[in-house]
């Protein structure tokens, strides 16, 4: 049975407790497209291949962690941000996104469904007592080797981390947050990390990872942000009876 846009998002902002967070973009229905919902296509980034995909499957909603009105950026509806409304418009396709609910949650957020995959048992937020916890820090149940760990991630996400040796520690305590949070690097090690884990890396953290020995990863913003919004699609999917499919649009970065 078809469900509504608005029961939809009201599941989603009561799950995700969106009310909760100050973020960078607006959580929940960005761009209003038909009332009834069958087909749910869920993705990291809301880009035009994964709206051309939305358009060819005939899906209802596009779900995703980023999608636009970002604070900062040019309001002006023009270039590639009008060619991908006209697309949702022009197909009567609903545009939802969340982001900062969508990393925190406990249970299908990004950082928790990254700890699930890499066996990392979670003790606390990357902040002490930051709540929600955008980052978290945690454990393995065995120390390894970093290069041990860098294998696992590479089965896991699929992709080479970039990896800057802190020293020849082995690693059982991890500190991590996906996306492009590199900088929180001095809160893991603040917290005694063996392991700072993050998606994206910047010139400076090279030598902060060096000179105060941690080691550092960087697996990829789009590699360790993909799960999140397939278990949210899945839940929906459970929850309301839709069909839910996940397309991965392939980014290196």
């Amino acid at each position: 049975m078809p469900t509504s846009i608005h029961q939809i998002q009201a599941y989603i902002d009561g799950v995700l407790e969106t009310g909760r967070f100050r973020d960078y973009c607006p959580n929940g229905l960005q761009v209003e497209g038909r009332t009834e919902i069958v087909r749910v296509m869920t993705g990291v980034t809301a880009c035009q291949a994964l709206l051309d995909a939305a358009v060819e499957w005939q899906a209802d909603l596009v779900l995703v962690h980023h999608g636009y009105f970002w604070k900062g950026e040019a309001q002006p509806i023009t270039g590639i941000k009008r060619k991908r409304i006209q697309t949702l418009l022009a197909a009567d396709i609903n545009l939802m996104a969340y982001h900062l609910p969508l990393d925190a949650h406990a249970e299908l957020g990004n950082n928790a469904r990254l700890a699930d995959l890499l066996g990392i048992q979670v003790e606390g937020p990357l902040k002490p007592g930051e709540d929600p916890a955008i980052g978290n820090i945690g454990t393995l149940a065995e120390s390894e080797s970093l290069q041990a760990f860098e294998q696992r991630l590479a089965r896991v996400l699929g992709r080479e981390p970039q990896t800057i040796a802190g020293g020849e520690h082995p690693v059982q305590k991890v500190a991590w947050c996906t996306g492009a949070a590199e900088r929180m690097i001095d809160l893991a090690i603040e917290q005694g990390a063996d392991l700072y884990l993050s998606g994206e890396i910047s010139e400076p953290v090279v030598h902060i990872a060096r000179e105060c020995g941690i080691h550092y990863c960087g697996a990829g913003h789009h590699a360790t942000e993909r799960y999140g919004v397939q278990a949210l699609g899945e839940r929906l999917a459970q929850e309301f009876g839709l069909e839910h499919r996940f397309v991965d649009i392939d980014n290196p970065v």
